[in-house]
């Protein structure tokens, strides 16, 4: 039967051993979050995970959500699960104190919701995008919005929920149609219809904050015409005190793929009354405020799947019995051997392992860059370190989610045509994973976000460069750490050239930049892993003799022989650049 069992111990290692947690809760404001608390905040939420939520994980998706007389119901056990949640103070890790949150790094946060999708990925989804919509209100509301509402969502007591697709306007946010006409006060009157849209409605709690996007009367045309307009399911008082249904309602769910639990909604605003948060015309510096933190929310879905999938790939290539070693009888006394000892199932387990260990150190290290942006002394360090998480934002979005969606795979194969069949989950986890490369940004467009805008317009490149320089020169003569560190070095050179490349390119081709974005991201985060698992190398190599850090070190070794060799072919690919694609005409597809 599948299961779940959070990695603290890897956990662990990232925090304390790699990323140098004890220097972190130096910044302003984590003093009292020290290594012995934040491990009795994780067990905590292990305990939550693996006790309320994956219980729920199959039940929720057999049973999926339903929508009858114009609300949507969750599956059975969720709204409790929900409640448990709340009063456990989940929702408030990150959030300010000043709204009732307990201001954790979120380092520790990224960890609890790894947890909570490993568990129950359409369970995270709810608190998810509350958390967005948090983070715009505070960050962009009033002092009226801030007071509110900021508290009812730091505490889980209202959820919130983001607006911004329609049937018109995917991708192209420019095309958006919904109107906001003033009433004559400070409030608008906002009318449209917004598909796709995740927690549209649920009965979690008594009240739902939009935030939508939609077009002033003024208002130019394109992306620089949109404003930004907070719009609750119930208006209140200022006290929170519930009073009329706004005119916000549910017209339909989806029937999906996967992630049949989450709630996907159509939502009508019939003249619906809301109030604009930040500037008019300005609403998408606020909204990719909500936008970038789901994005690295969506990533670290894609890690959570491929964790789950790997534990339980694990679990079954050692109980199922099938062929012989090819070494001869491993256990002799049995008729058959298991299946964990054929090369080729250790090699899919492999890197089930490697990517998904991987990932939780590059989605950590862009957490802890994070944290710094926000919280150091110095403006000039805060500012280095928003380059450095811009940068990273659509490789952490877009290549964990692919290697979850690989991972899973990878899992249906281990357990043969048993990986097919419903009662033993891996089937489930593809089917979830699926739409997290499409929604908050395809990874198409997190790949040209990386390199048209972040890599070629903004030239952020060398945040990254620059550390991986200077490990290169600390290893400098360090012969035990060089299997590690010489590929680093190896993949780094074809990226920087790669980059050359492109930018050489495109300025004589306005299709180069699109030809090759996703073989880009995938180099770029290949070698950004590479990177990471040759300093976990350095921090195992004094301690490898524990089966733990041995285990490290086997796995890093795989990766960079087995794995990193892939940005050989990505760097051969780039270079070859657009005529490639663009050369068939149209007709003959």
């Amino acid at each position: 039967m599948p299961g779940y069992q959070a990695p603290l111990r890897d956990f662990d290692f990232c925090l304390n051993e790699l990323f140098d947690y004890a220097s972190h809760i130096s910044l302003p404001g984590f003093e009292g979050f020290t290594a012995d608390v934040v491990a009795q905040v994780l067990e905590e939420g292990a305990k939550f995970c693996e006790q309320e939520l994956y219980p729920l994980n199959r039940s929720g998706d057999e049973e999926g959500c339903s929508f009858n007389d114009g609300a949507v119901s969750t599956p059975k056990g969720f709204k409790e699960a929900y409640r448990l949640f709340c009063e456990g103070g989940w929702p408030a890790l990150t959030c300010d104190p000043d709204h009732g949150g307990q201001g954790m790094p979120h380092m520790v946060n990224f960890l609890f919701e790894e947890m909570m999708g490993s568990a129950n990925l359409s369970f995270c989804l709810y608190p998810g995008l509350t958390r967005g919509a948090y983070v715009a209100i505070s960050r962009f509301g009033t002092e009226d919005q801030k007071a509110r509402y900021a508290p009812r969502l730091a505490s889980g007591e209202w959820a919130g929920a983001m607006c911004l697709t329609e049937a018109g306007s995917g991708t192209d946010l420019g095309l958006l149609k919904t109107q906001a006409v003033p009433n004559g006060d400070d409030s608008y009157a906002v009318t449209g219809t917004k598909i796709f849209i995740s927690a549209g409605d649920h009965d979690f709690t008594p009240n739902i904050v939009y935030l939508v996007l939609a077009r002033l009367p003024d208002s130019p045309k394109g992306t620089k015409g949109i404003s930004l307009l907070l719009v609750p399911k119930f208006l209140s008082d200022a006290e929170g005190k519930l009073g009329e249904r706004n005119a916000v309602s549910c017209g339909s769910i989806e029937h999906k793929m996967g992630m049949t639990a989450s709630a996907t909604c159509t939502m009508n605003f019939d003249g619906a009354k809301g109030w604009l948060v930040g500037e008019p015309h300005q609403g998408l510096k606020a909204m990719f405020s909500m936008m970038n933190t789901e994005r690295i929310a969506v990533g670290v879905q894609g890690l959570s799947v491929a964790e789950a999938s790997y534990q339980n790939a694990v679990a079954y290539a050692r109980e199922r019995l099938q062929g012989r070693s090819p070494r001869g009888p491993q256990l002799p006394q049995k008729p058959a051997d298991p299946i964990i000892v054929h090369p080729d199932v250790r090699r899919m387990l492999l890197l089930q392992r490697a990517m998904a260990e991987g990932g939780r150190m590059l989605a950590l290290w862009t957490a802890q860059a994070l944290d710094v942006s926000e919280r150091h002394a110095d403006l000039a360090v805060r500012q280095q370190a928003d380059g450095f998480v811009a940068l990273m934002t659509p490789v952490v979005k877009a290549f964990l989610t692919d290697i979850g969606s690989e991972c899973a795979s990878h899992g249906i194969q281990v357990l043969g045509g048993h990986g097919f069949i419903r009662a033993n989950g891996q089937e489930q986890y593809a089917r979830d994973i699926r739409v997290t490369q499409l929604y908050e940004g395809t990874n198409g467009v997190q790949s040209l976000d990386l390199l048209g805008r972040k890599v070629i317009q903004l030239d952020l490149f060398d945040h990254f460069a620059r550390p991986i320089l200077a490990f290169h020169e600390q290893c400098r003569g360090d012969e035990r750490i060089a299997e590690f560190s010489e590929p680093v070095s190896a993949a780094l050179d074809l990226l920087e050239d790669a980059t050359l490349s492109v930018r050489n390119a495109a300025a004589a081709s306005p299709d180069e930049i699109s030809a090759v974005a996703v073989d880009y991201l995938r180099l770029f985060a290949l070698t950004a892993l590479a990177f990471l698992w040759a300093r976990a190398a350095g921090v195992c190599l004094p301690k490898s003799n524990d089966d733990f850090h041995r285990a490290k070190l086997a796995t890093a070794r795989f990766y960079m022989q087995r794995i990193l060799p892939q940005t050989t072919a990505l760097h051969a690919a780039i270079i070859a650049g657009a005529p490639p694609v663009m050369e068939l005409d149209e007709a003959m597809f």
